[in-house]
């Protein structure tokens, strides 16, 4: 696996008596923030090629304020790539599971649960055991990033760079590895690429996301793999997090600064804790286990080592330590599972709705006295929108049975169904009283490539 090195980006400057903040908040901002509600701070860490055999630089506490293309790559970086509630083992993704994909009703693929480690080896401690055991299931996800910028007189100009995070190997096929991690360590990624516990290093290929959970699959193609690194690697052990009770051991595992998989261990701090980050609240584990930049999609595991969660974010503060965050694997396994089981769509036979809109995230909603979700501002002439009967102004909170929040959400929603599918959204509407009222509406979605 290539050498790399990260530094993080924040973004301006942070108030003092600020307990969590967004790092990609511009020094001027005046959002205020609950003191009742626990805030994250995004974050992402950025990997810059390096000549052969260079010593790799430390990340360094003062930075400048963002540019707008680290602007870009926060925002991609979503909750824990970084420094700060960064995502907590910055793109460390989780695998779980037994030597290959259980097969349930049909070609449904579920992640399977092994044997328990044992921690009784001899001299060794239990942190130490585990430790051996689960680091084969452990991998490090590299991701290639392009933004286009505007210089002077409007010239663009492309920047490319890297960021790394981590994985977890949750199950194969006759054809492919699974590896699952966060989806803000994949998110816009032009290329990925993972790298295993004997350092080789292959090619990856994003099979299927959920911005909402924070959570992506990774495919890595059998035929690429070493002989000898498949006989190496292992499928994660799935745990049950629901009996995880406060006080118990835990042990993270990820790719600490993109120098390679690091363990830390402590206890879980407490249970079902609800964080609020940028455009969502999520309910997670809490945990003191250091969650270090470069951890995203890595694993939080108990002193069996089982898989108990997959970290995300951390809080930051220079008055608070040990505060990292991880999300339940009960929570994340079903949803693992549908992204391993949904169909591909080509790019051409896509789905598309034909409406303009935005976020309406819960600040905005709040001043303005309106629900969230997407606002639309705009609906095509003829499109499925229009010929369903959505209007400019209705506010969109559900899909097909689920709800969206984001714009990127319900876009990836769309990538994931056919021209021609029939699904129902569910829309708030403004009365003539200023009350806001739920319609369903009977959509046949159109073409995505015949709308271009």
């Amino acid at each position: 696996m290539s050498e790399f090195f990260d530094k993080d980006i924040e973004s301006g400057k942070q108030e003092e008596d600020s307990t969590y903040h967004y790092s990609y908040v511009e020094e001027d901002s005046n959002v205020e923030h609950d003191p009742n509600v626990e805030y994250v701070e995004e974050v992402i860490e950025e990997v810059v090629e390096e000549e052969p055999k260079k010593e790799k630089r430390k990340p360094k506490k003062k930075r400048k304020p963002m540019s707008e293309f680290t602007k870009k790559l926060t925002r991609m970086a979503a909750y824990g790539l970084v420094f700060g509630l960064v995502g907590g083992a910055a793109f460390q993704g989780v695998s779980y599971g037994l030597n290959k994909v259980g097969i349930a009703g049909g070609n449904q693929k579920q992640l399977a649960t092994t044997q328990t480690v044992s921690t009784s080896s001899g001299s060794k401690s239990d942190v130490s055991a585990v430790a051996e055991s689960v680091l084969p299931s452990i991998v490090s996800i590299t991701g290639t990033f392009q933004t286009n910028s505007y210089g002077f007189f409007g010239r663009e100009s492309s920047q490319e760079s890297e960021g790394s995070g981590s994985g977890i190997i949750v199950g194969k096929d006759s054809h492919y590895l699974y590896i699952a991690t966060n989806n803000h360590v994949v998110e816009d990624a032009t290329s990925l690429a993972v790298g295993f516990c004997d350092d080789s290093t292959v090619e990856a290929e994003i099979k299927g996301t959920d911005s909402d959970a924070d959570l992506a699959v990774v495919t890595v193609d059998l035929s690429k793999i070493k002989s000898s690194t498949l006989e190496e690697i292992k499928i994660i052990t799935m745990g049950d997090s629901d009996k995880l009770n406060v006080g118990e051991q835990a042990i993270a595992i990820g790719n600490a600064l993109g120098y390679g998989q690091s363990v830390t261990a402590g206890y879980i701090s407490a249970l079902n804790r609800e964080v609020q980050l940028t455009d969502k609240t999520m309910t997670l584990i809490q945990t003191d286990a250091a969650i270090n930049p470069g951890n995203s999609g890595g694993a939080l595991l108990d002193g069996e080592g089982k898989l108990m969660g997959i970290n995300t974010v951390k809080y930051s503060s220079e008055e608070v330590e040990g505060m990292g965050y991880a999300i339940p694997i009960n929570t994340a396994k079903p949803i693992i599972e549908s992204l391993i089981n949904e169909e591909t769509i080509p790019e051409s036979k896509q789905a598309y709705l034909g409406i303009t809109g935005g976020d309406m995230t819960e600040d905005m909603a709040n001043a303005y006295g309106m629900p969230t979700g997407i606002y639309v501002s705009e609906i095509q002439q003829n499109s499925p929108a229009q010929k369903a009967g959505m209007q400019a102004g209705d506010v969109i909170v559900e899909f097909d049975g689920s709800s969206v929040t984001t714009m990127e959400n319900l876009q990836n929603k769309l990538e994931k169904k056919s021209a021609g599918t029939k699904v129902t959204i569910k829309v708030k509407r403004q009365s003539q009283m200023g009350e806001y009222k739920d319609v369903t509406l009977n959509v046949t979605l159109g073409s995505k490539q015949d709308a271009q």
